[in-house]
């Protein structure tokens, strides 16, 4: 918003029609080290193993991998990839004090049909030289991924989007879960739901298994998709987080839906075994 070439207005006086510091136009955030970012990868996946981990713990792993790393070098680390300690799940959702938190709906519900309930979370991806957010909604009843954004940001915006894209393409749902973030708790996210009639429903504080499904997804696209490969760049890794998804959605089948994909779950389609049997 600040132009430094305008010759009627100085840059302090921008600054200060804009009620920003002076020095906020001058900060050049300085990028993450390579060594940081081996480290966060490490964090990451072992905390994918071990989501119990806090900080001690992963200070501990790091030095027995030969790491010269004190506690709060790892603490800092994990704040940044929105991991805290106490939590068994990653934090990238936090909490706003005067955001309005809504119960939980799906406690002995029956989720019987597509579209009855979706769910969204936020997920830390690491890439060869930076790192990035992801997140995803969920189908419950088929698990399939309806739609996905990526930021290097943890505002609202790139929810938003997320779930007005699932909505353009698959319509409503009856029920939308979440947990308690302030991206999901936020003004236009919330707005979003109510405007298409949908019911609101959020995990409890510290109840990972509220949105256990999605949980696994990410466990899943990490474990077999992101730690094997390298990302240089965020339009590398969006074009193959959608490949990966379009794979996951057709192709990928599921014990718990008696062998069929998502897709063939969310679309009611006859499973191939039962032609072969």
């Amino acid at each position: 918003m600040i132009d430094p070439d305008n010759k009627e207005l100085s840059i302090s006086h921008q600054c200060h029609l804009l009620d920003v510091s002076r020095s906020s136009f001058y900060y050049q955030p300085r990028p993450t080290s390579p060594e940081d970012l081996e480290i966060m990868r490490l964090i990451d996946e072992q905390y994918m193993r071990t989501p119990y981990f806090g900080s001690r713990s992963m200070r501990t792993y790091l030095r027995r991998l030969g790491y010269k790393i004190n506690r709060k070098r790892v603490q800092r680390l994990m704040r940044l990839m929105g991991l805290e300690a106490i939590y068994p799940k990653p934090r990238t959702s936090r909490p706003h004090p005067e955001h309005k938190v809504y119960p939980y709906l799906l406690k002995d519900l029956a989720i019987e049909q597509p579209n009855q309930v979706w769910a969204a979370d936020i997920t830390y991806v690491p890439m060869a030289r930076g790192f990035m957010y992801l997140v995803a909604v969920m189908d419950w009843h088929s698990r399939k991924v309806l739609s996905f954004k990526l930021s290097n940001t943890l505002d609202a915006n790139f929810c938003v989007d997320a779930l007005n894209e699932a909505l353009d393409r698959y319509g409503p749902p009856q029920i939308f879960n979440t947990d308690q973030g302030a991206q999901f708790t936020s003004k236009d996210f919330i707005q979003t739901l109510e405007s298409n009639g949908i019911r609101v429903s959020m995990d409890g504080r510290r109840r990972v298994q509220d949105n256990i499904f999605i949980e696994r997804l990410w466990w899943t696209v990490k474990h077999h998709y992101l730690y094997l490969h390298a990302f240089d760049n965020g339009a590398q890794l969006r074009a193959g987080l959608k490949q990966w998804f379009k794979f996951y959605n057709s192709q990928r089948f599921h014990q718990a839906l008696d062998n069929m994909t998502p897709d063939e779950v969310y679309y009611g389609l006859s499973s191939p075994l039962a032609k072969v049997a």
